[in-house]
């Protein structure tokens, strides 16, 4: 099975600190990180764990759901997925991610809306991202069918 490998390098303190994520199997791009910009609400062109996450998730759950549509007999026509990915405070200390909201909004041949909210709800539950994101505790769909 393949492996991907992203690398971090990060110079100084977690508040005056910042760094480089490097997609480093793809070769694809390299951005900057910073924790302040992480906990900020403008990021100012800075991407944080939480973008990555919901870049991973966003990707995955829209392959996922290609598959889920043509196991149900459908053939996917357009379909856009975005994931919201949350920052917050942990009651333990320190921070974790407590939700994480799916948005889907498009249409398939061959399924009517509940087949294609039927195959939505699959793709969440069986994307190999959302697996790896079981720990999240409010994980939501939101689904808007445009057939």
């Amino acid at each position: 099975m393949p492996i991907r490998t992203a690398r971090t390098a990060w110079n100084g303190t977690l508040e005056q600190g910042s760094g480089q994520v490097e997609l480093t199997s793809s070769g694809a791009a390299t951005f900057d990180v910073s924790f302040p910009r992480r906990a900020a609400d403008d990021a100012e062109g800075v991407t944080s764990p939480e973008e990555l996450i919901a870049a991973a998730h966003s990707a995955c759950f829209a392959m996922q759901f290609s598959a889920e549509i043509a196991a149900a007999g459908g053939t996917p026509e357009q379909v856009e997925v975005t994931a919201d990915v949350t920052l917050g405070p942990d009651p333990a200390g320190g921070f974790r991610i407590p939700r994480i909201t799916l948005k889907v909004v498009g249409y398939a041949a061959g399924l009517d809306e509940a087949g294609f909210t039927a195959a939505a709800e699959s793709a969440k539950k069986n994307c190999p991202v959302s697996k790896a994101l079981a720990g999240v505790g409010d994980v939501t769909l939101d689904v808007t069918f445009e057939g």
